[in-house]
This record gives C-alpha cells, sequence and structure tokens, in this order.
C-alpha cells in the first residue's frame, strides 16, 4: 500500500507548475530524441531507397498506422483518463480490470481486422492485380504492433512514467529500424520497401514486447493481490468516441500520404512525405507538453477547479508559443536546403511545406483543445466536429490532389486543421469555462505583470 500512496502523492504533485515544468523538460529530452530519430531515419531511408520504394514503405506504414486505431478501439485515450480517475480514487480494482481488458480487446479487435485486411487485399490483386499488395501484405501485422504500442503508451502515462511512455517507441524503434536498414544497405544496394518493412516488423514486436513486459511487473507489483473488476460497458462508452477524435488527427497526418500514393504513385508520396514528417517539428513541443498535462486536466477537472485548470493551460500555452514560431519559421527560410537532405529529388516538396506549416501554427497559437475536450468528458460533444473535418480532409484531398498533386494535399490538409481548430476553441470555451488560446494567455500574463 505504500508505493501506491507515493504514486498516488505522485499524481498530486503532478497537478502543481512546478513538477509540470519539470515533467515536461524530461519529456522535451525524450521526445526530441525521438523526433530526431523519426526524421533522421526517413532521411536515410530515403537516400538508400530512393523515392519510389520509399514512398512504398511509408504508404505501408502509413495504413499500419491509420488502421491500428481502430483496432485499438479508442481504448488508449479511454485508459489514460480511467486510470487518472481511478488512482485520485484509489479504485485498484478497477485499474486491474482496466488494463487487463485493454490488452484483451486490442488483441481480438487487432486479429480481427488483420484476417479481413489479408482477404481483402488478395481479393484486389486476384481480380486487378494490385500494385500495393505485396507491399501491404508483407506490412500488414504492423496494425496489432501499432495498436499495442498506443495502448501501452498511453498506460505508461497514467502512472507518469514518461520514459516508459516514450523510450521505447519513438527512441528504440526507430534507432533498430535505422540499424536494420544500414545492414541490409551494406549487403543489398539499393534497399527495396518490403526487407524494409519487414525489418520494421521485426524490431517494433520486440519494443511492444519489451514494453509490455515492463508494464505487467510494474501493475502487479503497485497494485498487489487486488482482484480485476471488470465495466467494459463504462470503458467502450467512452472510448468509442475517443476513437473518432483519435481518427480523425491520424487522418490529417496520414490520408494525406496514403491518398498521394493512391492518386499519384509512390514516387509523389515519397515526396510529400519529407513534407509533411518535417511540418511536424512544428507541433513537437504542442504534442510533447500535451503528454505531460493531460493528466493534470483530468485531475483539476475531476475537482471543478476552473481557476486551477485556467492556470495550466495557460502556462503550457505559453511554453509552446516562442519555440513553435521559430521552428516554424526556420523550416520555411531554409525549407529547400532541409528538404534536399532527403536528396536532390524532393526540393519540389518546398512550397507544401511551406502550405503545412500555416496549419501547424494555427494548431500551436489556439492550444490543447482536443486534448482538453477529451481529457475532461466533452469527447461526445467534439466528436461531430473531428467527424465533419475528417470528411472534409478526405474529400478535399481526393478535389486537389489530382490537380496539385503534393501542394494540394498541403492545401487539403491545412484548411481541415484551421476549420478544426477553430470549432474545438468554441467548444471548450463554451463547456469547459476556459480559453486555451495564446491570445488569451498574453493577455493575461500582461494584466498581471501590469499589476505587478
Amino acid at each position: 500500500m505504500a508505493t501506491i500512496q507515493t504514486s498516488l502523492s505522485q499524481t498530486d504533485d503532478s497537478v502543481k507548475l512546478g513538477a509540470l515544468a519539470k515533467n515536461a523538460a524530461t519529456i522535451l529530452i525524450l521526445q526530441g530524441i525521438g523526433m530526431a530519430l523519426t526524421y533522421v531515419v526517413p532521411v536515410f531511408l530515403a537516400r538508400w531507397m530512393g523515392k519510389t520504394q520509399y514512398g512504398l514503405y511509408e504508404y505501408a506504414i502509413s495504413w499500419s498506422l491509420v488502421l491500428a486505431i481502430p483496432a485499438s478501439l479508442g481504448l488508449p485515450r479511454a485508459v489514460l483518463r480511467f486510470m487518472s480517475e481511478y488512482r485520485v480514487r484509489e479504485e485498484w480494482g478497477e485499474l486491474r480490470g482496466l488494463i487487463l481488458r485493454s490488452w484483451q480487446f486490442t488483441a481480438g479487435t487487432s486479429l480481427i481486422l488483420c484476417l479481413a485486411g489479408i482477404e481483402f487485399i488478395s481479393f484486389l490483386d486476384r481480380h486487378d492485380d494490385f500494385l500495393y499488395a505485396p507491399v501491404l501484405l508483407a506490412g500488414i501485422w504492423l496494425i496489432p504492433l501499432q495498436a499495442f504500442i498506443q495502448l501501452q503508451e498511453d498506460m505508461a502515462r497514467g502512472v507518469d512514467n514518461i520514459p516508459l511512455a516514450y523510450g521505447p517507441s519513438k527512441v528504440l524503434w526507430p534507432f533498430f529500424v535505422l540499424g536494420g536498414g544500414f545492414f541490409i544497405f551494406r549487403h543489398t544496394s539499393p534497399v527495396t520497401s518490403i526487407p524494409m518493412i519487414r525489418v520494421a516488423l521485426l524490431m517494433l514486436f520486440v519494443v511492444v514486447v519489451f514494453q509490455g513486459a515492463y508494464l505487467w511487473f510494474k501493475f502487479d507489483r503497485e497494485i498487489g493481490e487486488t482482484q480485476p473488476i471488470y465495466k467494459p460497458r463504462q470503458w467502450l462508452l467512452v472510448a468509442l468516441p475517443l476513437l473518432f477524435d483519435r481518427t480523425f488527427e491520424i487522418l490529417l497526418t496520414q490520408t494525406d500520404i496514403i491518398m498521394v500514393g493512391s492518386l499519384s504513385g509512390a514516387g509523389e508520396a515519397g515526396i510529400y512525405t519529407a513534407a509533411s514528417k518535417t511540418a511536424l517539428w512544428t507541433t513537437f513541443i504542442l504534442e510533447s507538453l500535451n503528454l505531460v498535462a493531460s493528466p493534470a486536466y483530468a485531475i483539476l477537472y475531476a475537482k471543478s477547479d476552473r481557476k486551477g485548470l485556467q492556470k495550466i493551460v495557460a502556462a503550457v500555452t505559453l511554453w509552446i508559443f516562442a519555440p513553435s514560431v521559430a521552428i516554424a519559421a526556420t523550416l520555411a527560410i531554409f525549407s529547400q536546403p532541409i528538404l534536399g537532405l532527403f536528396g536532390s529529388e524532393f526540393l519540389t516538396a518546398h512550397f507544401a511545406l511551406k502550405i503545412l506549416l500555416i496549419g501547424h501554427l494555427v494548431d500551436v497559437l489556439c492550444g490543447s483543445v482536443g486534448n482538453l475536450m477529451m481529457m475532461t468528458g466533452h469527447q461526445n460533444k467534439s466528436v461531430i466536429v473531428s467527424g465533419c473535418c475528417g470528411v472534409m480532409n478526405i474529400g478535399l484531398n481526393a478535389v486537389l490532389i489530382p490537380k496539385f498533386g503534393a501542394a494540394g494535399a498541403a492545401i487539403a490538409t491545412t484548411s481541415t486543421l484551421v476549420i478544426w481548430n477553430i470549432c474545438m476553441s468554441v467548444l471548450v470555451i463554451k463547456y469547459i469555462k476556459i480559453n486555451p488560446s495564446i491570445f488569451y494567455a498574453l493577455i493575461k500574463r500582461h494584466r498581471i505583470t501590469a499589476k505587478d
């Protein structure tokens, strides 16, 4: 019980700005290493594979990320939210039941989805000589692994173990993939997509098993002999709306790549992926601090502490703003030299990169809107906005990619991001009764400074 009380104390401390800042520093370092690796790996792969084979590889990876969302049933976000609540209330039986059942649900759903996917891809290949069939069949078993890694990341976040949450997936996996790619490059040049997919699959399996085993022993030690209490209906009622929100997030980062590959070919997908991955640096700090602040949002809202919640949100927004703008400006000014790291054929993506930067900057200016709606139990109100924006994103991509190629995909994604952020900001102000934007945070800070 002493261990449990310590964990609970840490949860309460995490609401304080000092502890939040300490956790933020930890995750920024870890996420920075991970982001650097996930950027360096595509640079080397693009050079070793060329734009077409690299495009095929990313096409399969993107599909695995998209399909991992329905495979997870929205449970990763739900697990994070319920774990925070159960730890505050000391409901250890429910906590054990949540952990076990979420693993079981993910395994079962993933298996069904993979078998259905294999049959569907084989059907397309038999009837229409499907170009992408070999790479998709090679990468389809990435789906359950991606689903498990997402679930286990949020489990580790739920107990404030940031290194365990992101070390395996953000650092170890890309490092192992880079090593495997180098091994293939030394023995078989050029590197092709299917061997690289198999390397990614093997390395992710190793990482998932390691992370899962560590989590199980940690939970078993902290919870003790508590019997599991299962509330699947309650968990799924929360998880399914979160599934739609999470689907929308993945659609914004992966659908454009998939649709560019489907409509313009693997080579164009490889070029666009370079721009997309580069633009993500703009929201690197936003995403990192959201990971730290999410449990605090849930705890403060559960305590009806609106003043404390506004204070935390304003502080996090201020921490995010200046460095994110600096990153975006640097990427815009040096877009061609940066994209040139992938190879000379990727320089044409510089216009798409600048368009994507606009959307990500709006994301930064509006703050943690999606996270706030999810962690405060308002996911049912935001799901309609996310669903409509997801459909709009697919439609815009379908119209603009045939006309403008990679630039069309960037316009579609940026337009969707802007509309989604504006709508979600309105919902946060209306239902949570706080203002998450940078403009409010700056005005508030100015007033405090003026009084002093």
